[in-house]
């Protein structure tokens, strides 16, 4: 077996021999290669072979190698692009900075996806070993999903399977229910704080996001009220258990009067149940608003990929009436279905007891995580504030009025403290800055040093900030 190594360093001598030499110039012959670099023939056949498809070198049956003629590559000049282009009709609205924190190093309290130690990769590879065994692993797949998912998570809320439709993960079931909802140039009401991927996915498809501020007990309902009436919207989107990025829920009072709202506005209520099995250790998180809904308004989505691990991209719309009709359709014109394999693995893992026990394993270390990290944070930085999550990965934290939250986001990063901006998480001007602190990513142990930087961070913002309001 050729060790990828060798190979690599017998390309690196080769590509300096052939940078060194005149064009045409021949080459040693491979026995002279092999004896000078110490490797066998295979080695040096594979490493010309790279050469040659670098245009660096030229083979000429029954004469050699040869030091090809060098390419000059001059520099693209693309500016016609931005005329044939025009304005971006895509906007990220800070998802991409998200994904890039999920990546830095040092520690993580940016990105809110569960770190190695907690994710599911072991029993993920179980299922996913006997999913790919099954004779039908690699056929297509009903367009709406595999039947045996569909029945699973239509059993999680109460619904019947032909009311669920199996999608990529929730960005894909939002991007569809959206757009299948309502054309471009329409309002579409936000409870706020919300994830800035919903917000990517309305802005991006032409839709104008009117914020509705809740509090602690989730969305305000006498803001959504005069929201209806000032804009005429017909979609409220709105994370009533475990919000991100605030962990808040919809109180049970409250609920009532949201669904009333709606209905006599004749809006739908997308109901981003992402967090349902983010909840902390023995609470049990409340019922989707699907069960109390009696008219088809609500149309939730529900997704494994926080709960499991990031690449495991399945999720689920469920709706009833004509608009899943409408968003059944939108999936399909996106990308046909989701595949085989990936919908096998996920109800593989579900079905067995392996479920159960990762549920409880991330919420007993969420609970965990989120009293570390509220300790932290009012031991070191008592001049922000911020009210306890009640379930989910996140905490929203309030910086004394005059700080930047960018700012301290870029100042926390150089010290090797990951975190998010809160203004991806807001719509329009805010009277305070906030940062998104998730507790997905870090261990317990590694809190405390994380929010200690994390304060040497802001201090040193603040004494930039002149007159800032403690």
């Amino acid at each position: 077996m050729v060790n990828d190594s060798s190979i690599d360093r017998v390309v690196g001598e080769l590509r300096r021999l052939a940078d060194s030499g005149a064009v045409g110039e021949k080459l040693p012959s491979t026995r002279t290669l092999q004896q000078r670099l110490g490797v066998g023939p295979v080695t040096v056949q594979r490493a010309l072979g790279r050469l040659v498809a670098e245009g660096r070198l030229v083979t000429r049956p029954g004469a050699g190698t040869f030091v090809s003629a060098r390419r000059t590559v001059q520099a693209s000049d693309t500016d016609w692009q931005q005329v044939a282009l025009g304005p971006s009709p895509v906007q990220t609205s800070g998802l991409d900075v998200l994904f890039q924190l999920m990546g830095s190093p040092g520690f993580q309290l940016g990105a809110g996806y569960l770190d190695p130690g907690l994710r599911a990769d072991t029993r993920l590879a179980a299922a996913a070993s006997r999913a790919a065994r099954r004779p039908d692993a690699w056929a297509s797949s009903p367009t709406a999903g595999i039947p045996e998912l569909r029945s699973w998570f239509g059993r999680q809320i109460g619904a019947e399977p032909e009311n669920v439709l199996i999608t990529p993960g929730s960005q894909g079931a939002l991007s569809a229910t959206f757009r299948a909802i309502l054309p471009a140039g329409h309002p579409v009401l936000f409870a706020t704080p919300t994830y800035p991927g919903a917000l990517a996915v309305a802005r991006s498809a032409g839709h104008i996001p009117i914020p509705v501020p809740g509090d602690r007990d989730g969305i305000r309902p006498e803001l959504l009220r005069d929201a209806f009436a000032r804009t005429s919207a017909r979609l409220l989107v709105i994370q009533p258990t475990y919000a991100n990025p605030d962990g808040s829920v919809l109180a049970a009072q409250r609920r009532g009067e949201v669904l009333d709202i709606c209905r006599r506005a004749g809006a739908f209520i997308v109901e981003d149940d992402f967090a349902r099995w983010l909840g902390f250790a023995a609470v049990t998180p409340p019922p989707p608003l699907w069960q109390d809904d009696d008219h088809g308004q609500v149309i939730t989505i529900l997704s494994l990929t926080k709960v499991l691990a990031p690449s495991l991209r399945v999720g689920a719309v469920i709706a009833r009436g004509p608009v899943m009709s409408r968003i059944a359709a939108m999936r399909i014109v996106d990308d046909s279905f989701v595949a085989r394999p990936v919908q096998h693995t996920a109800i593989e893992l579900v079905s067995g007891p392996a479920w159960s026990a990762q549920v409880r394993a991330v919420g007993g270390a969420l609970r965990e995580r989120a009293a570390a990290l509220g300790a932290a944070l009012a031991r070191e930085l008592p001049e922000c504030s911020f009210a306890p999550p009640r379930g989910g990965v996140n905490l929203f934290l309030r910086l004394p009025r005059g700080i930047d939250d960018l700012a301290v986001a870029t100042s926390a990063g150089r010290l090797g403290v990951a975190v998010a901006p809160g203004r991806f998480f807001t719509i329009g001007e805010q009277e305070a800055g906030h940062l998104r602190l998730s507790y997905a990513g870090i261990r317990t142990e590694d809190i405390p040093t994380a929010v200690s930087l994390l304060a040497e961070a802001l201090h040193a913002v603040a004494e930039r900030a002149p007159g800032f309001a403690n």
